[in-house]
């Protein structure tokens, strides 16, 4: 299937995720969501930072490796939205570090790259 087969979601990430999630609990894979997002107080921020919150890390990290991959990372983003450097560069630095990286736009491609990575079908 091409990108241009799957149907962009219509909503907010927040929701996307929550169906994402859904997906991924279903799955059997390993993995979790990383909640770098959302408003915070300076106070709180600064905390989270030294706590060692990053700027950039993709929504959902999958840690079962597959194929050739060692794992997964999943950027999801809704309407014109796209990623920012920070969450390039993570991407970037994943995949090198040997996991295969998505920004998807579409619950059902998120869907398709989920069975196809189980599958070890990802090339």
């Amino acid at each position: 299937m091409s990108k241009k087969e799957f149907k962009k979601y219509i909503g907010t990430e927040g929701n996307m995720q929550k169906t994402v999630a859904i997906l991924l609990n279903l799955s059997g894979l390993l993995w979790f969501h990383c909640p770098n997002g959302g408003t915070r107080n300076k106070r709180e921020a600064v905390t989270l930072k030294r706590q060692g919150v990053k700027a950039g890390v993709p929504d959902c990290l999958i840690l079962t490796p597959k194929g050739k991959y060692r794992g997964m990372a999943i950027e999801l983003k809704v309407g014109k939205n796209k990623p920012t450097d920070y969450q390039k560069t993570w991407l970037k630095d994943l995949q090198k570090a040997g996991f295969l990286c998505v920004v998807s736009y579409s619950v059902e491609e998120v869907e398709y790259i989920i069975e196809q990575y189980k599958k070890g079908l990802l090339k």
